[in-house]
């Protein structure tokens, strides 16, 4: 899977999650929580969704690599191997 296609993955799960976020308008570091205002539960279903799509586990303590796109797709696309 290519970073773009995990980039689009990444925003279509955020958008289920948060359908109020326009994907076309996050910027690649722009803050789940700080700058999209996505709250605790938002990001616990962000990381049930991400493990169903791509099989992925984040832990509590690596929420921090799923913050932005720019720090999420490497992390992502690192644990797909």
């Amino acid at each position: 899977m290519t970073q773009d296609e995990i980039r689009a993955a990444f925003l279509d799960e955020l958008v289920n999650v948060a359908p109020d976020i326009d994907p076309m308008t996050v910027a690649v570091d722009d803050h789940l929580q700080d700058d999209l205002e996505l709250d605790s539960m938002d990001i616990l279903n962000l990381v049930t969704a991400l493990h169903t799509r791509f099989g992925v586990d984040v832990a509590e303590a690596e929420y921090g690599q799923i913050a932005t796109l720019a720090s999420a797709v490497p992390f992502i696309a690192e644990r797909l191997g």
